[in-house]
Parts: structure tokens; C-alpha cells; sequence
């Protein structure tokens, strides 16, 4: 895995260049790349301006999010590998600098990953409030209490929706829409857990403590209501299995396309 020194080295270069294919960006990438030291102080800063409502007497996010970065060095190798993700799996995503500065999912995620942080932490009141924030400058609502593994990519990421006790592993995608939700009014464990390497298409809705294991393909619009078996692509009201066995990880060929097959 590349090092977020590596990393931010690279994220400078790409700065360079759209700073001089774009002028008019010019101001804007000078405050939030290169006054920068290091991708943390990037990544907080990039975080906090966001939330242009919110004024400094009320309460200092860039402060807040620098120090969650400092006490908790999981979240900016989370980053680092959620960056390579949107590279790697994103035909619309060329730099790594560019989730950064322009991806609402990316910010969302690593956003709740400070919120999460917090919430470990027992400073839930903070927690819940940047939840809250997030809601509303993203359109996306994840729980603090969720647990998102590494090499995510939330595309699109709109209307996105993950409950308080749901588990996400690594190198999963998951596009606008989804809600990973409870089915009804129980307390306690009631949510979903992804395994890794899931895709999650467009519109579909994963609800109740059910599992879905490695490498499954979630068809768009599918409504799963049972735990799935590694390696199968499910699509449908309520959701079925269709065809056989999915060879690899789905999250990484991003194919919401679904044949007779499953492939």
C-alpha cells in the first residue's frame, strides 16, 4: 500500500498540473493543497471547509478533525487506501488529489471514520452532531457506530443511508442510494454485515442483521432481506440468488450489469 507521504508527494504533482490547465483554481489550490504539510492537515482542513455554516466560535472542526487524525493514525491509512480505490475502480477519477477536493462520498467517509473515532472514544454528543452536519451538507447518513473497513469507495454516494451496528469490510463499493438498515423496531444488533470485496449497486437495500459474504454482486434496486453466500450475485424483490458461483471480488470490476448467469 502506498504511504501517505508517498501519496501526498503524488497529490502535489497532480495539484501542479490542474493548476495550470485551470487557472480560475488557482486560489483555491494554493489554501487547500499546497499551504498544506502533510494529506492529514489536508484532509481536516478540506473536511471543515466544507461546512461553510458553521463559524468559528461555534465550534473549530478543523481542530477537532486534526486532532482525531493525530490520536487515531487508522484513519488517514484508511484514507490512503479509499484514494487508491477511487483510482483503481473510478473510470471518471484519473488523480488521487481529485476525491479529495471534489468527491462528496470520499469527504462522507472519512468524515464519519473521525465521527466513529469519536464515538469509540465516548464523545458520542460530538459524534452525533457531525452526523448530523454531514446529513445535511452531503445528503449522506452513516451512524458513528458503523464500522467501515479500509479501500472503500461510496460513488455517487447521494442518499446513502448506513445504521449504527452495521459492519462494512475492506474493498467494498457501494453506490447512491443504498441503505443498509434495520427491518423493523428491535434494538440492539440490527444491521447488515459486508464482507469484503462486495459491490453494492445503485438503489439497493441490504435490512436486518443478516450477512452478506465475500465478493458478492448486489444487484441496483434489489431488496435483500437474507444473509447471501460468498461469491453470488443476487438481484431482485426480495432478492435471489441468480446463477452460479461470481468468480473474484465484485467490487473491483464495478459491473452493476446483471446476466442469467449472475456475472
Amino acid at each position: 500500500m502506498i504511504s501517505a507521504k508517498d501519496l501526498w508527494k503524488t497529490m502535489l504533482e497532480e495539484a501542479r498540473i490542474m493548476q495550470a490547465q485551470e487557472p480560475a483554481l488557482r486560489d483555491f489550490l494554493e489554501v487547500q493543497i499546497f499551504k498544506k504539510p502533510d494529506l492529514g492537515n489536508a484532509l481536516a482542513d478540506n473536511l471543515s471547509s466544507n461546512f461553510f455554516g458553521i463559524t468559528k466560535y461555534e465550534i473549530n472542526l478543523e481542530k477537532i478533525f486534526a486532532k482525531s487524525l493525530d490520536l487515531d493514525n487508522e484513519i488517514l491509512q484508511c484514507a490512503c487506501r479509499d484514494l487508491q480505490a477511487y483510482v483503481d475502480r473510478d473510470p471518471a477519477c484519473e488523480h488521487y488529489v481529485t476525491p479529495l477536493l471534489f468527491y462528496k462520498g470520499f469527504q462522507a467517509l472519512q468524515l464519519q471514520r473521525i465521527c466513529h473515532s469519536l464515538w469509540i472514544r465516548g464523545q458520542r454528543y460530538l459524534a452525533r452532531y457531525l452526523q448530523s452536519k454531514m446529513s445535511e451538507n452531503y445528503g449522506v447518513d452513516i451512524h458513528p457506530g458503523a464500522i467501515i473497513g479500509a479501500g472503500v469507495m461510496l460513488d455517487h454516494a447521494t442518499s446513502l443511508v448506513i445504521g449504527e451496528t452495521a459492519v462494512v469490510g475492506d474493498d467494498v463499493s457501494i453506490l447512491h442510494s443504498v441503505t443498509l438498515g434495520g427491518s423493523g423496531l428491535q434494538s440492539g444488533d440490527r444491521h447488515p454485515k459486508i464482507a469484503n470485496g462486495v459491490l453494492i449497486a445503485a438503489g439497493a437495500k441490504v435490512l436486518g442483521n443478516i450477512t452478506v459474504g465475500e465478493g458478492v454482486k448486489i444487484g441496483a434496486g434489489s431488496l435483500v432481506l437474507e444473509s447471501v453466500p460468498a461469491f453470488v450475485t443476487v438481484a431482485g424483490v426480495p432478492a435471489k440468488i441468480i446463477g452460479g458461483s461470481t468468480p473474484g471480488m465484485a467490487a473491483f470490476h464495478m459491473d452493476q450489469q446483471i446476466t442469467k448467469e449472475g456475472n
